[in-house]
């Protein structure tokens, strides 16, 4: 089977084959100005800057296009949530801005740059997940802002406001890390009275696998921004622990990563498609980067021929469905989700979700790239 893939691989490649079915399947994405939409769109920024194929540039600004409404303002965009989901998309803005220099792109960026200017912080300056969400800080988060934060400084503030940046990081460090396995919990409640919280240490329960696949393509990302050396060594640091970390759960058996990281023979437990992309991602980035050894690619290039057994399938127009990804999981809202390990492998499982989508886009073009390495 594995030469197979490895024939179908170098044959075509799975980026290139991705992101033609999504633009097929998915022709607009427009109703809502959500964060999966950026991460689809990121993969797709992507495969882009590989390929040069104009037809994936173009659908991302068609598709962003659709929320800039002529008064500056970002359709459906609601700041006085303060959610930091709705940040993601910026990143996109500042690619559009920066291949077109279309000043459309840079006002709307700066409205979601406003709003953590505002973003509700703990009492050490972390953000608030979101408003709905006091004292919480959250995995899904980080990614959602900072990557996008230490950018749009790059690009138009003093890059000593990344000191800023990189205290989100240090506190999620801090705050969120298991001392014995070095995974990291999906969230941390600084006033511990959430009921899912831990009443000692304020964190959730149980390790989700998509959230420290958040984690760990914000650290990569954000990495590309940060110029400070002490910062970046810093940062490099947590990579590499958060790299030993994760390749101890991958599965010996399918090599990808399960919706609870730590528990894969527990009855009920599931190979998921998001994180187990996430983290090859994640993995040959760090490799690509010099940020990890050439070691890891053993364990990067077998997960990725996982993901192809495990959840791709050729659909009868020749175009790749991507399955077992998780619908969503949070924390608080209701009683139900409560991060346990019931809840979170209660939660139901899509094809051709977004999420799953887009971190294949990325984890596929890492994976060309490193063959031509």
């Amino acid at each position: 089977m594995e030469q197979n893939i490895e024939k179908r691989i170098f044959g075509r490649s799975w980026a290139i084959w991705m992101a033609d079915s999504v633009l097929v399947k998915f022709p607009k994405l427009r109703n809502r100005w959500a964060y999966d939409y950026g991460v689809v769109c990121k993969g797709l920024e992507l495969v882009y800057e590989y390929t040069k194929n104009i037809n994936y540039f173009n659908y991302i600004q068609s598709n962003m296009d659709y929320f800039l409404l002529p008064d500056g303002s970002i359709r459906f965009y609601d700041k006085s949530s303060f959610s930091l989901d709705f940040v993601n998309n910026g990143k996109i803005l500042l690619y559009l801005y920066k291949v077109t220099g279309e000043e459309c792109y840079a006002d709307a960026a700066h409205l979601l740059r406003e709003q953590l200017r505002f973003q509700p912080r703990t009492s050490e300056n972390g953000f608030w997940h979101k408003q709905c969400y006091p004292h919480q800080m959250w995995l899904d988060g980080v990614y959602m802002a900072e990557p996008f934060y230490a950018q749009y400084i790059s690009m138009f503030e003093k890059e000593i406001a990344q000191e800023d940046v990189f205290l989100q990081f240090r506190l999620i460090d801090k705050y969120l890390k298991d001392e014995k396995s070095h995974l990291l919990y999906h969230g941390w409640d600084e006033s511990r009275t959430c009921f899912w919280a831990n009443k000692k240490t304020g964190c959730s329960s149980s390790f989700w696998g998509r959230s420290l696949g958040w984690y760990a393509c914000a650290l990569v990302d954000t990495l590309d921004y940060i110029k400070n050396i002490s910062q970046r060594e810093e940062l490099i640091c947590m990579i590499q622990d958060l790299a030993e970390a994760v390749i101890k759960v991958q599965s010996p058996k399918t090599k990808v990563w399960y919706q609870v990281l730590d528990q894969e023979e527990r009855y009920g437990n599931y190979a998921e498609a998001s994180c187990s992309c996430m983290f090859t991602y994640f993995l040959l980035k760090a490799i690509r980067k010099k940020y990890i050894s050439a070691a890891y690619y053993e364990n990067a290039k077998s997960a990725f021929y996982g993901i192809i057994r495990e959840f791709i399938e050729v659909d009868e127009h020749a175009l790749l469905n991507l399955k077992g990804t998780v619908y969503v999981a949070g924390l608080g809202g209701d009683f139900l989700r409560d991060g346990s390990y019931d809840y979170y492998i209660s939660e139901p499982k899509q094809v051709n979700n977004l999420l799953g989508i887009g971190a294949f886009l990325m984890a596929s073009v890492e994976l060309d790239k490193s063959t031509i390495i």
